[in-house]
């Protein structure tokens, strides 16, 4: 193993997902079919949407299009409406709605983005704009005035929600600024769920791409956390470092 790697080697616990290399991921025991039969879906449509499965690796439960769909989170209350917005339709998840407040970028992080040169790669541009959201980060502040650690996880989590939140307008900033001669990803709506407002912001509105991408976001969203990436993560965090730093 000092030379080979860890291949073969069970190095760590996780629960949320496992990847066969026959029969593919699971999720939290779900196969994907299976995801794609029982999670909550949008309003006339056929594929899953990541909130759901967002909740069922953070939960163990498959949820209800009604908990989904109207709060159940943290002893059942909704989730507080997004500020100055329109009245949120009810087949908007509570998720979705959550993300949506917490969605913002600061300042320093656009004009970051924009002054990046085009020659760039799009993945070094998102590793620096993360790492500068480390600004907004609850986990670090807390820990700097010394929360118990008991109460750790409660400020990654929201560190956590915060990064869910804004990585699609950090994608979509980037996308734009390279592809589509730096236009306007525009503001998110409310009223839509997570992946059809990434799609907006990328600028497109296909109805089979809007629902190609709530699969594609809702398959990716964990990868048994023993690959590189998830397996840094972990790694990093396991020193104290906020989720804007792993």
């Amino acid at each position: 193993q000092v030379y080979g790697g860890m291949r073969g080697m069970k190095g760590l616990v996780y629960e949320t997902s496992v990847l066969d290399p026959d029969e593919g991921i699971r999720f939290r025991g779900y196969s994907i079919p299976e995801c794609q039969k029982l999670l909550p879906k949008a309003a006339g449509g056929e594929e899953p949407l990541p909130e759901g499965l967002f909740w069922l690796l953070v939960t163990g439960e498959m949820p209800t299009q009604e908990q989904v769909t109207t709060g159940g989170w943290r002893g059942g209350a909704a989730g507080p409406q997004c500020r100055g917005s329109a009245p949120v339709s009810p087949q908007v998840t509570w998720l979705s709605r959550e993300w949506a407040r917490r969605a913002a970028l600061p300042s320093h992080v656009v004009t970051m983005l924009d002054n990046f040169p085009t020659n760039l790669h799009p993945m070094s541009q998102l590793s620096a704009a993360i790492t500068a959201l480390n600004s907004e980060s609850k986990f670090a502040r807390a820990y700097a005035e010394g929360i118990h650690r008991v109460k750790y996880w409660e400020f990654v989590y929201e560190d956590a929600m915060d990064l869910i939140a804004k990585l699609p307008c950090v994608a979509a900033k980037i996308y734009r600024n390279l592809y589509r001669e730096g236009s306007s990803i525009g503001a998110i709506d409310p009223n839509l769920d997570w992946s059809h407002n990434f799609t907006n912001m990328l600028g497109y509105s296909d109805p089979q791409f809007i629902e190609l991408m709530r699969l594609y976001l809702t398959i990716h969203s964990d990868h048994e956390g023993g690959n590189v990436s998830a397996h840094t993560s972990h790694l990093v965090g396991s020193a104290l470092s906020d989720p804007y730093l792993a």
